[in-house]
């Protein structure tokens, strides 16, 4: 059976549940993961019961969706600076998928891990429906308030004027060209703007102008440092930017672990 399939089976199940138990529940906010999209029932055990069952019929769908993608992918994406960075994209975009299916309209995911290196390919795209490589590895630059010049990025900020890389999960929005600065030379690219869904972590990307796009700085053998973007090669970022535009997703990893254990899509009991 195909990932969508699983996921809508499972949902439609879990939405019964939740239907159900709501005639005897007041208003509430249900925004955010579904792995918590559960609604606080007015007393009584059997409401509670039933909001448990949803929960745990969608978190055993995402946990067969991210070891379906596990396994088509592990062999292909090496090295990881560590093992649960794929592990971790894969929940993120199943659980927002879950929760906000009319956002994610392209089955197209770009990953990048940056607990490697400004040397390492640590960039991919995934076709999450069909299970299979796009493109990658390539080399990805990360901003300049994250890293060295030459290194492995070891900080991330959500802040304006960081100039840092913020991790966690991204949906594709519009593209526009893109127009920047390297050595001293304006340069024009194409451009994606990512509106960052990992709350505390990202969500002000839109604000600071972090966005996707081609630069002069990265190089097939080496990204330099943005100032906070996941920049790629130009050619490449005129090829697949258009396919993420408008409903794909970014995830930006690294093995940090404040966010690890914070991020609303890694963590089970999120809100």
């Amino acid at each position: 059976m195909r990932p969508a399939a699983i996921l809508q089976n499972a949902l439609l199940g879990a939405s019964a549940l939740l239907i159900a138990g709501a005639h005897f529940a007041a208003d509430s906010d249900q925004n955010g993961p579904v792995l918590s999209a559960a609604v606080d029932f007015v007393g009584g055990n059997e409401d509670t019961s039933a909001a448990m069952v949803a929960d745990s019929t969608v978190e055993t769908a995402l946990a067969s969706l991210t070891r379906s993608a596990l396994s088509a992918f592990t062999g292909v994406v090496r090295p990881l600076s560590r093992p649960e960075a794929l592990e971790s994209a894969f929940r993120s975009y199943f659980a927002f998928k879950a929760a906000h299916p009319e956002q994610v309209r392209k089955p197209l995911l770009y990953f990048v891990d940056y607990g490697l290196p400004n040397t390492a390919k640590r960039g991919y795209v995934f076709d999450m429906e069909n299970m299979r490589l796009v493109d990658g590895p390539f080399t990805v630059a990360a901003g300049r308030g994250s890293a060295a010049k030459d290194g492995v990025p070891t900080k991330f900020s959500n802040a304006s004027g960081s100039n840092a890389t913020s991790l966690g999960l991204y949906v594709a929005k519009s593209t526009y060209d893109f127009s920047g600065k390297s050595g001293g030379k304006r340069y024009s690219s194409l451009g994606l703007r990512l509106m960052g869904v990992s709350t505390g972590f990202n969500d002000k990307a839109l604000a600071r102008g972090v966005v996707a796009h081609g630069a002069p700085y990265v190089t097939s053998t080496k990204a330099g440092r943005s100032e906070g973007c996941p920049a790629m090669e130009p050619g490449r970022a005129e090829r697949i930017l258009p396919k993420l535009a408008d409903g794909g997703m970014v995830f930006l990893f690294a093995p940090d672990q404040n966010w690890m254990s914070r991020d609303p899509w890694l963590t089970s009991t999120a809100s």
